[in-house]
């Protein structure tokens, strides 16, 4: 993928480029990462997929607070060459001052949270009525913030009152309020279209003049944990629609999960990116 601009950062699976000096070119490329280390092997489609789904849920989000978006395309910024090889993976942002926080907000017992609340009885601080099972729907949707970890380390759940110390007072109330907005608009639509949107992660940024926004991807089968409806059941963790198949198979193949990771099946990596599109295609159409 050649790309005439300057390259300032690459995460596990998005490149950002330099348009001028506030706006910049994120890129979705195919890598995939699981346990924070990046496989060897690409999943074909999966950064046009991952892009089309965080668009849809822009645009229908937008309502609730800005977001990154400039109002600009590829084509506005690159050769058209090179632009149409990159259009349906690639968008163009405003430079954003990020929170230091990831805001989780949960709808349902699972993961990290199910963990947490098998050992305490509360998820981030924040405590929960006794007896829950696994993949219970909550009584009322939680913010459970989170450390933004650097490369190679992991996120830490964090109570809300670290995450005041963090970002400050009015800013986390901000936070707080327009992330469990986000979640519970989502996932009312995504109810009506058959997925059940558990959890999610979303990013924050200031903008010059201080304004909240919106960042980064929404609601994506990688920040988010979807399961089909017809397969949900309390007390069991459901299939979700994002890189269990290669999660599963790393966890039966016997690797430590140190990089670097072991050779990925082309099946295991074929049906990852069906569920991909799966999600993609029940709920935007």
């Amino acid at each position: 993928m050649n790309i005439s601009l300057k390259k300032i950062y690459s995460g596990k699976v998005r490149d950002l480029y330099e348009i001028d000096d506030k706006t910049m070119l994120i890129v979705a490329t195919d890598r995939l990462s699981a346990f924070d280390v990046i496989l060897n092997e690409p999943i074909d489609g999966k950064g046009e997929i991952l892009t089309q789904i965080s668009n849809f849920w822009f645009g229908k989000l937008a309502h609730i607070l800005p977001n990154h978006f400039t109002g600009q395309t590829v084509y506005d910024v690159l050769p058209a060459n090179e632009a149409k090889a990159i259009e349906k993976r690639a968008v163009v942002v405003k430079r954003l001052t990020p929170l230091k926080i990831e805001a989780v907000v949960r709808g349902y017992l699972s993961g990290s949270g199910w963990k947490e609340y098998q050992q305490s009885g509360a998820v981030c601080g924040i405590r929960l009525p006794e007896n829950l099972r696994q993949a219970e729907q909550l009584p009322e949707v939680i913010f459970t913030p989170s450390t933004k970890a650097e490369v190679g380390d992991h996120d830490e759940n964090i109570s809300f009152e670290q995450c005041v110390d963090i970002i400050g007072a009015d800013l986390a109330e901000q936070v707080r309020a327009k992330a469990i907005q986000l979640y519970t608009e989502a996932a009312e639509f995504a109810k009506m279209r058959g997925i059940i949107i558990a959890d999610t992660k979303f990013e924050f940024g200031l903008d010059e003049n201080g304004v909240l926004t919106l960042m980064d991807e929404v609601l994506t089968p990688d920040s988010s944990r979807f399961w089909a409806m017809q397969t949900y059941e309390v007390g069991k963790n459901p299939p979700s629609f994002d890189k269990q198949f290669v999660r599963d198979w790393l966890e039966s193949s016997g690797w430590n999960k140190q990089p670097p990771a072991p050779k990925v099946p082309a099946d295991v990596l074929r049906k990852t990116v069906e569920k991909y599109q799966e999600a993609l295609n029940v709920l935007t159409q």
